[in-house]
C-alpha cells in the first residue's frame, strides 16, 4: 500500500539501475556482501547485476611498472534490480553501505543515458590501459636501465600512448634528447 491507499503489484516492477553509496574503498566488499545476502535470502531473481565502475591503470613508480584497478566512481556501485521494499531493506543492511542514491530514504532509479554512459565506460575500459605516472615535464630524472644507465637528465616530453619519455641527458658535455621507457627512469630525489 502506498501513502494514498493504492496497492502496488510488486510482481510487475521492472528491473532498473540504482546507485548505492558505500564507504570509499569498500566497493568490492559491498558487492560480495550483496551477492552473499541475495543468495542467502533467495533473491537471485530480484538482483540481476552488480557493477563496480572501474578501469585498469598502468603506473610507473620508482621506475617500476605495475597495473592496478582504479575505481572511477569511488564510493559507489551500481545495481540492476527489481527493487521492492524487501529487496531494498535486505540490501541496505549489508555492511559498508551508506545508502541508496535518491531523495530522502527513497532510492531513485538512474536514467538510461546515465547507465549507458557509465556501463559503456566500464566496457570500453576493459581493453584500454590508462597510464598514470609520477613524471612531469621539467622533472629531474636518473636513468636506471639501458645504455644510458646512471645518466641524469630532465624530462622534456611525455608520451602516454607509447609509455615513453623524451629526456635530455648530458653526453660529452652536450644536452642530448633520448627516448626512454617509463620503466627506464626514476625521479631524482
Amino acid at each position: 500500500m502506498t501513502d494514498y491507499g493504492e496497492h502496488i503489484d510488486e510482481t510487475k516492477i521492472e528491473p532498473r539501475w540504482y546507485a548505492i553509496r558505500t564507504y570509499t574503498s569498500h566497493e568490492a566488499k559491498v558487492k560480495t556482501g550483496i551477492e552473499a545476502e541475495i543468495k542467502r535470502m533467495g533473491l537471485q531473481d530480484k538482483v540481476l547485476e552488480i557493477v563496480i565502475p572501474q578501469e585498469t591503470v598502468f603506473e610507473v613508480r620508482n621506475g617500476k611498472r605495475r597495473t592496478r584497478i582504479k575505481n572511477f566512481l569511488p564510493g559507489y556501485i551500481l545495481i540492476k534490480a527489481v527493487l521492492d521494499r524487501r529487496t531494498r531493506d535486505i540490501i541496505s543492511q549489508v555492511p559498508s553501505i551508506v545508502s541508496f542514491v535518491g531523495r530522502r530514504s527513497e532510492p531513485v532509479a538512474l536514467q538510461p543515458h546515465e547507465v549507458e554512459r557509465i556501463i559503456g565506460r566500464v566496457e570500453e575500459r576493459k581493453d584500454i590501459t590508462t597510464v598514470e605516472t609520477s613524471f612531469a615535464v621539467g622533472d629531474p630524472v636518473r636513468v636506471i636501465e639501458g645504455p644510458f644507465n646512471s645518466f641524469n637528465g630532465t624530462v622534456k616530453e611525455i608520451n602516454f600512448e607509447k609509455q615513453k619519455l623524451k629526456v635530455e641527458v648530458g653526453i660529452l658535455g652536450r644536452k642530448t634528447p633520448v627516448e626512454l621507457d617509463f620503466s627506464q627512469v626514476e625521479l631524482e630525489i
